[in-house]
């Protein structure tokens, strides 16, 4: 076995494994960029690395250098994580030829299967279903045109060597064809070093299931069990469980067979990924193979008990697989949500900067630990008060419960994402939990379409009504009586003149345009030391006994009996005094004022923001790589201005209305921050 390994990626895969190597008494090893010097994972591994600039083309995706710290550190062995260089044929093939050990595939195997166009047709040779689709690289966006023609509409545009929805475009015409070619293979090139473009036929409402894989060098290859991975936005996976509640025991079983033949036709090692799009009628066909970890792997290990990295360490050293097919178990239900550095209300645009505040849910799982299960487990690399940068993907966290079934899995997810509080960025939590309380999701009839579907023009607050909209006021005026609850308590007041509260309050729920509401509340029976109290809202009452701080943003307790989080802001950036309750998915804003001080508040003036529409603002932070105009040019609506990339991700920005460019307020190469002027028209 090894002593010690070196971990050639950042990040919470990084900490995923050094937990796995930790536990199995191996010394880490860690590599870091500039940006990640303060990283979680470098500080968790026995000795850091420096490689490089923040760029990952300067860093991460530099195989000289990731060989040359395993030589400098003594490392015997290299996990790769997923991403960067994991899938990277000729860096698996450099690692031997070293002397190092790739804790993954062979290159021979990541090389068959890796390529996506070389894959279909192997796979096609095995016998394996696949896509009808043109797998031979494409050299012009006219051609792609012509080739999406001939197949038929809707055509998928993918980059050969992409992944994680890097350098993938559905086309529905000619138009779309032909600049979705352009996309990827800008997309592919940056990202992957390698820009061949390809493609196949579209199926529609497709649900994406796939089978994990694990391998070892004596010809043994297992699957563990299937993982659903149809919740998806703009081709990235959004949540993940194991197993699906689609497919039956037979198309399990089929599935698993098939992928396991093509493994087996590939001499395959280690653990891998074969996906399938599964029609409604549980069809499958062959998608493509990861060869390596996936970002999802968490869900298998909870309804398997297996720890994937363990194992895969393990075939990487020389040893045979523990089990066998008929050792493969499916206990309950597991679900995994990805918590994105992004802002769902403003179309997921990317969101960086410091973590002011970042406080998981407890965890009773823990990564590389697969004795306790049926919990909550966090799998992360940042940290309170970490930085989240731009030149990385969105990914913060990966939230995982595991049930004793689906229905108690939702529960435990949805509760997790109440007590899972963010501050400083965006994250995509409020999406989650509307997702998860969405009745398509909960019944399971969902496909890979089903966001773009519910959410085609976007995400708002107004999207996601709460089930009890009355409970969200009570709340707001509870957390205002608690902290008034301090002032009373305030010594040194004059005698007869000490801060006294009432019991009836007015909740002025702040809306869009000046368009509030008003609610009238009575508060009673408050006890500052118990944290109960009785909150009457119309025709509505609550008991609400709950454990809170003045200051705190995680509010926990029961209402009615029934235990419940959720999460509190006082103060926002253009109301100091509101209150912000998020529950479930649903943001309230309010202003909890006394009755008379409400009577008074309606007769304030709206206040309209500043007129903006003659500008192109920056929507996130990010590196403004081209401006496609001139001072002085005639652009239409719909017509490119601008590409800004943040987190690996390409963003087109667009005219909105016909006009001339007065001024060009912003230089390619610059680095932008949130609604920053780039062109002004004239």
């Amino acid at each position: 076995m090894f002593t010690k390994i070196l971990i050639a990626n950042r990040g919470e895969i990084a900490c995923r494994v050094i937990k796995t190597a930790r536990k199995m008494g191996i010394k880490t090893v860690a590599v870091y960029s500039d940006a990640d010097k303060d990283a979680r994972h470098v500080e968790l591994a026995d000795e850091a690395v420096h490689i490089g600039p923040a760029a990952s083309r300067e860093s991460y995706l530099v195989a000289e250098k990731i060989i040359a710290a395993c030589k400098q550190t003594g490392a015997q062995a290299v996990h790769p994580g997923y991403g960067f260089l994991s899938e990277n044929a000729e860096f698996s093939k450099r690692c031997e030829e070293e002397g190092i050990t790739f804790i993954g595939p062979k290159h021979y195997s990541i090389g068959a299967m890796g390529d996506k166009i070389e894959s279909k047709k192997l796979a096609g040779a095995a016998g394996v279903n696949c896509i009808p689709g043109v797998n031979d690289a494409i050299e012009t966006p006219e051609k792609a045109v012509e080739i999406a023609k001939g197949i038929g509409y809707p055509v998928m545009i993918k980059a050969s060597a992409g992944g994680g929805g890097k350098g993938l475009r559905v086309a529905f015409n000619d138009k779309e064809a032909f600049e979705g070619f352009s996309s990827c293979r800008n997309e592919a090139r940056n990202s992957f070093g390698d820009d061949r473009v390809f493609i196949e036929k579209f199926v529609e409402e497709p649900r994406h299931i796939e089978i994990q894989l694990i391998g070892d060098s004596h010809g043994n290859v297992v699957y563990l069990n299937e993982r659903e991975c149809s919740i998806q936005r703009r081709h990235q996976k959004v949540i993940e469980e194991a197993p699906s509640p689609f497919i039956s025991d037979a198309t399990r079983k089929a599935m698993g067979e098939q992928a396991v033949a093509l493994a087996k036709a590939v001499q395959y090692e280690s653990a891998g990924t074969v996906e399938f799009v599964v029609g409604k009628d549980q069809s499958f066909y062959f998608l493509e193979m990861n060869t390596r970890l996936q970002v999802e792997h968490p869900v298998t290990e909870c309804i398997t008990g297996l720890d994937l990295v363990e194992l895969m360490i393990r075939v990487a050293a020389g040893e045979k697989l523990p089990i066998t097919q008929a050792d493969v178990k499916r206990d309950g239900w597991a679900i995994e949500c990805r918590i994105n550095a992004e802002d769902p209300f403003r179309n997921f645009l990317p969101s960086t900067g410091r973590l002011v505040s970042f406080r998981p849910p407890s965890e009773t799982m823990f990564a590389a630990d697969t004795s306790q299960l049926h919990g909550v487990r966090v799998d992360t690399g940042v940290v309170d008060g970490g930085e989240i940068p731009m030149f990385y993907d969105s990914m913060i966290a990966k939230l995982i419960v595991h049930g004793t079934d689906r229905h108690d899995a939702i529960a435990k997810m949805r509760d997790a994402l109440n007590g899972f509080v963010i501050r400083g960025i965006s994250s995509n939590i409020p999406f989650q939990a509307a997702l998860l309380a969405h009745p398509r999701f909960v019944s399971g009839q969902f496909n890979t379409g089903f966001i773009a579907e519910q959410y085609g023009k976007g995400f708002r607050a107004e999207d996601v009504p709460h089930d009890d909209p009355a409970f969200l006021v009570a709340l707001a005026a509870y957390v205002h009586r608690r902290t008034l609850s301090r002032a009373v308590g305030i010594s040194g007041q004059l005698p007869g003149h000490g801060v006294t509260v009432g019991q009836q309050f007015v909740v002025v729920g702040l809306g869009t345009e000046g368009n509030n509401t008003h609610h009238p509340v009575v508060l009673s029976a408050f006890n500052a030391d118990t944290g109960v109290a009785s909150v009457q809202v119309g025709e509505r009452s609550y008991t609400l006994q709950c454990q809170w701080h003045l200051g705190g943003t995680r509010l926990r307790g029961t209402v009615n009996g029934q235990a419940f989080s959720a999460q509190i802001e006082r103060g926002l950036p253009k109301n100091p005094l509101a209150i912000r309750v998020a529950h479930n998915g649903t943001q309230f804003d309010s202003l909890v004022l006394t009755p008379r001080a409400a009577e008074l508040y309606q007769l304030m003036p709206y206040k309209a923001p500043p007129d903006m529409s003659r500008y192109i603002l920056s929507p996130m932070p990010g590196l403004l790589v081209d401006v496609a105009v001139q001072v002085g040019q005639k652009v239409q609506a719909g017509e490119r201005v601008a590409v800004i990339e943040a987190m690996k991700m390409e963003n087109v920005l667009f005219a909105a209305a016909d006009g001339v460019v007065g001024k060009i307020l912003a230089n390619k190469g610059e680095s932008l921050t949130v609604d920053q002027p780039i062109v002004e028209f004239a």
